[in-house]
């Protein structure tokens, strides 16, 4: 898990990139405007990444872009309406390791954000079953079982594990996972959770991970930790 400071005056566009970091398994802290973001620079500093918006209330993203620059060697990556090459150039030239324009695709961001990160496993256990969000399986790591998860699969296997003995409604594993534009039925994560649960729970009957909360969800439990 990486920590992440998203700096973007759209507080739509804010809650929507921060809810898909936070779901591939980040810590992000926010600020939307540029003169709280470059008062907390120390705190911008200690972050893995920054995603910077260019133009902000306050101070501008290249502004802010500068001063980090001078004491500091945090990855950052610009998303910007300004999408001509000589705003990519003085973006680029203020320091930015890389910029990407508005409006763009949530896939492209994610895998720039992952390029940027260090390099680190993301790899989990539960029980005796290895977990790796990264190529999306788990491996048995006693008789060398393999399981290829989907992506809403792995979605929501990240979101439990992030959320660990803590009761989830059905409507906001439903808001998380599938999002607010799309119509599954609640039944839809029962099937997915009984997939989890003939991977992972020696016996399903009594769940040890995987629990139901009769009228509200579901709660992931790791004995492991």
């Amino acid at each position: 898990m990486a920590k992440i400071a998203l700096v973007e005056d759209d507080l739509i566009l804010k809650e929507f990139i921060q809810l898909n970091l936070e779901l591939e398994g980040h810590e992000v802290i926010t600020f939307t405007n540029g003169t709280a973001a470059v008062e907390g620079k120390i705190e911008l500093s200690r972050c893995d990444l920054i995603i910077l918006d260019n133009m902000l209330p306050g101070k501008s993203g290249i502004d802010i872009c500068h001063e980090i620059r001078m004491q500091y060697t945090t990855p950052i990556l610009f998303l910007s309406a300004k999408s001509n090459t000589q705003d990519r150039i003085e973006g680029l030239r203020a320091g930015a390791n890389d910029y990407l324009p508005k409006p763009f695709d949530l896939e492209e961001l994610l895998l720039r954000v992952q390029v940027l990160l260090p390099k680190t496993s993301q790899q989990y256990f539960i029980g005796p079953w290895e977990i790796d969000f990264d190529n999306l399986t788990a491996v048995n790591v006693q008789n060398n079982g393999l399981h290829q998860f989907s992506k809403k699969e792995a979605a929501l296997l990240k979101l439990f594990t992030l959320n660990e003995n803590k009761v989830l409604p059905r409507e906001e594993i439903l808001d998380k996972v599938w999002g607010e534009d799309a119509y599954p039925t609640s039944r839809t994560i029962d099937n997915f959770v009984l997939t989890f649960r003939r991977i992972f729970e020696p016996d399903q009957k009594a769940p040890a991970f995987f629990h139901s909360i009769r009228g509200v969800g579901y709660k992931f439990t790791n004995k492991n930790k």
